[in-house]
């Protein structure tokens, strides 16, 4: 499985990401820090369709 973190007003990385299969899977508070400040984030997640069958 691969994960990606984004930031919610990242609209292309965001788009990007589900044209390459990943779905949005939640969102958590206060995660990632940008210039100091706490930020929210997107969880976009993909899984393998062939690795763990």
């Amino acid at each position: 499985m691969l994960q990606a973190s984004i930031f919610p007003e990242n609209t292309n990385s965001i788009a990007l990401h589900a044209r390459n299969g990943f779905r949005q899977v939640g969102n958590r508070e206060k995660l990632g820090k940008l210039n100091g400040v706490w930020r929210n984030v997107i969880l976009m997640e993909r899984r393998s369709a062939i690795v763990g069958l």
